[in-house]
């Protein structure tokens, strides 16, 4: 998979941890926790991301713990993308681990809620069709799309260990 489109769901910097899992809701299992995911600062954001699958926010993007609740809560309720100006990198590296697409983007300022782009991963360029304009992304190298096409680091183990 070298591409993906879809429409946006916007934030604005400093979405930590907390926001995007809240902790209050860590017990439970992720099929009840994710319901809670971003609801601080988007309470219908679960109801939101059943059209809207792609993720797009400022700086900072998944700063706080290193659970990885937050990417799973993510992937979870559908999301196909999360486009930031910046990760938090432990939430980077745990988003490839459960199979979770993030590019950074030093233009994801521009794309606006409901905008429709299409990320071109290989070549590093989101397309915004609603605008007509282009942003550079990051590529994601090969060995990590492996990760992500495969649905996350365990599941790729399983396909490349022998039984």
């Amino acid at each position: 998979m070298a591409q993906m489109e879809g429409s946006v769901i916007k934030f604005g910097n400093n979405i930590n941890t907390d926001i995007i899992s809240p902790p209050q809701y860590m017990e439970l299992g992720i099929e009840e926790s994710a319901k809670y995911a971003m609801s601080a600062v988007r309470p219908d954001f679960a109801e939101v991301v059943r059209t809207n699958k792609i993720v797009v926010a400022g700086d900072n993007f998944g700063s706080g713990s290193s659970r990885e609740t937050s990417p799973l809560s993510l992937k979870y309720l559908g999301v196909d993308a999360v486009v930031a100006k910046f990760f938090a990198r432990i939430f980077y590296r745990n988003s490839i681990n459960v199979g979770l697409f993030v590019v950074e983007c030093a233009d994801a300022d521009r794309i606006a809620e409901n905008d429709r782009i299409r990320i071109d991963y290989q070549n590093g360029v989101i397309y915004n069709n609603t605008k007509s304009e282009a942003y550079s992304c990051t590529r994601i190298p090969d060995h990590l799309m492996k990760l992500i096409e495969k649905g996350g680091l365990v599941a790729f183990l399983k396909s490349e260990l022998p039984d």
